[in-house]
Formats: C-alpha cells, structure tokens, sequence
C-alpha cells in the first residue's frame, strides 16, 4: 500500500464516520433515538486516532513541512475537510512516490525516521503494536467519557 492509497484510505474513512456521527447526532436531537450516537461516535473516534496516525506517518515519510503536517491533524475536527485535503495534497504531487525508508530504501536518520523504518521492516508486529496503541488510547477516552457531556 502507497502512501497516497493508505492517506486516502484513512481520509475518506474520516469523512464517512463525519457523516454518521452528524446523523446520530440529528437523530438524537429530534428525538427519533440515542441509540446511534454512542455508536457512531465510538466509530468516529477509533478512525479519527486512526486517521491521526497516518497523518503523521505519512508526513514523515513524505518529508512536508511542519505546518502541513499540523494542517492535516487539524483538519480532522472539521468535518468531512481531511478528503478536500487529500486532493489538494494528491494534486500538488505530496502523496506520490514509494514509502522512502522501506528496506532498501533511504537510511533514516531521527527518531520518527527510525521507527517508521522499523514499521516498514515488521509491518505485522507494528500494526498488531499500533491497533493495541490505538485501541488503549480510544478505550482512555471512553473512561474519561465523552468531549460534551450530555444535556
């Protein structure tokens, strides 16, 4: 999987869950049921850690400049603007190219270059570590409880 494919993946994934948490939330309001929001907003949160990921994982790898990467992570609490951003990104040429650090590919050098090499070497044993990652972080904020607390 590209960068490009798996950026795009996670981005339209981030607006689809947008569009059912918006809609839950609407059937609450007009009092049709609840019984969606907890789900859609349980689904909404596990993609957008998800999405979060990617970002920075392909902003590592795609070299952009720090304002674009914040740019990216940002534009995940406007709903449905992570797939205008990753057009705009497509268009500019800023999702192309292989993953740079795959085995054969550029040493890295850093940190986040580092582990990022090291994903790409062991992508089963990282994805099995960041899913668990993804998943404490999502079961966190559950405990904590929800962003607005109900009225």
């Amino acid at each position: 999987m590209s960068p490009r494919l798996l950026f795009r993946t996670f981005a339209t994934a981030e607006a689809f869950t947008w569009a059912g948490l918006i809609t839950a939330l609407i059937l609450r309001a007009t009092g049709v049921t609840a019984a969606a929001v907890p789900i859609a907003g349980g689904l909404h949160g596990f993609v957008f850690l998800t999405y979060c990921v990617v970002t920075v994982f392909v902003w590592v790898n795609q070299r952009w400049k720090p304002g674009l990467g914040l740019l990216g992570l940002a534009l995940a609490v406007v709903p449905f603007a992570t797939v205008p951003l990753e057009i705009s990104l497509d268009k500019k040429g800023l999702l192309s190219g292989p993953w740079r650090l795959r085995p054969g590919g550029d040493d890295p050098h850093g940190f986040f270059e580092q582990l990022q090499a090291w994903v790409l070497r062991k992508p089963l044993l990282a994805i099995a570590i960041g899913v668990a990652l993804v998943v404490a972080a999502f079961l966190t904020l559950l405990w904590i409880g929800p962003p607005v607390p109900k009225s």
